[in-house]
Formats: structure tokens, sequence, C-alpha cells
């Protein structure tokens, strides 16, 4: 039986690239593509693929932690995360939420074909670029990450306050009122002392929520 994969890039262009580069393995085959990470979350508890090619820097919903949701409905699917990062920020951040495989997208695109097949045998997959920044994180480095202080939901808000939702904006796509996300940005100045929208901006960047690109 074919291994079902589910690609979520929001560029068209390298969502088809990987499409076309799985779908010419025999044993593999694409059952759909998502454009932003809600979409991601949607379609992979809809199709309930064995993996997920899942791009870090997602618009809506991150790659993380659109990750972290799919693994919360469907512990059995596989994650592989791809990024254009090899820093250990956002390769931590992957690991964390539960991805079973990272590959960097400048690599060969026959990593991502070992990789689909590493983790669907239930394997991890790292491209070797990163393995050093897991290696040192295994060895004792541990640093206070802020954004551990945040809830799922505090991310989410963050996200769209970076993306520059206003508001009212972030209140209609996440089901809430006004109020309520005034309180859940409030919640961000406290927990990470940052007190102006460009703060938050920079630091979602600096931390991968989202991307300049």
């Amino acid at each position: 039986m074919a291994i079902r994969i589910l690609i979520a890039d929001d560029h068209g262009v390298v969502a088809e690239g990987l499409k076309h580069l799985v779908e010419a393995q025999a044993d593999m085959e694409v059952v759909s593509l998502a454009v932003d990470g809600r979409e991601a979350v949607r379609l992979a508890r809809e199709l309930q693929p064995d993996v997920v090619l899942m791009d870090l820097s997602m618009p809506e919903l991150n790659g993380a932690d659109a990750t972290r949701a799919i693994l919360d409905r469907e512990p059995n699917c596989r994650v592989i995360v791809l990024s254009m990062y090899a820093e250990r920020e956002y390769v931590r951040r992957a690991l964390k939420a539960g991805a079973s495989g990272y590959v960097v997208k400048r690599s060969a695109a026959k990593e991502v074909v070992e990789a689909i097949r590493a983790v669907h045998a239930g394997q991890r997959y790292l491209s070797p670029r990163v393995a050093d920044v897991v290696i040192d994180d295994y060895a004792g480095e541990v640093r206070d990450d802020p954004l551990a202080r945040l809830s799922a939901r505090e991310r989410e808000v963050l996200q769209l306050l970076a993306e520059g939702n206003t508001g009212a904006q972030i209140a209609t796509r996440l089901s809430l009122s006004q109020k309520t996300v005034e309180t859940y940005r409030a919640r961000l100045v406290e927990k990470l002392g940052i007190r102006d929208v460009a703060g938050l901006v920079r630091f979602a960047i600096q931390r991968g929520i989202v991307s300049l690109d």
C-alpha cells in the first residue's frame, strides 16, 4: 500500500515541486495540498495521511503549532518539518512539537524521499546539517525559552499580530471577542516583557513564528 502524504506549504511552486517528487515514487501518493497551517490541521483530520510534509513558516498557524495540533488528534501520523533554516531555535521548536523529521529545504531532493520512508517506518530523520544542533541539546545545553511560557492560544494570537492583523480581525479568525483578544495581548506583554507591536513582531521573527518570506 502506498504511503499517503499531505503536503503543507504556502509557496505554490515549492508545493508543486514536492508533489511531483513524491508522486514519482512508486510507493507514495499525495492526498492533498494545504496552503496554511489551519488548513493543514483540517485536512490531516479529514484525510488521515500517513505522513505530513510541513513547512515551518506557514501563515495563519505556524508549522510547529500545526504539527502539535495534528498529532494531538492523529497520534499515528508522522510529520516531517521542512524549513529554510538550520538554526537551533527552529529545530528545537519542531522537535518539541512532535515532528519525526526535520529537513532543510536546501538539501538534496532525495533527502525528502529518504525522510518519508524513514518516519513511516517509525524512525526519525534529521538533515545532516541540523544533527549537531540536536546533539548539543541532548548534551545538556538548556536555556530558558520565553516561547515555552506561552499557551497554544497565546502563540496563535502572537502570530496573527505579527502578521499584521488587527484585534478585530484576530477575534473573527479565532472566534473570540475583541476583549478576549486584548486579554491575550496583555498576557503576551506580561510574559515576554515586550510592550509594543514592533517588539512582538521582532520576537516572532527571531523565534520562527513568522518569517520574512
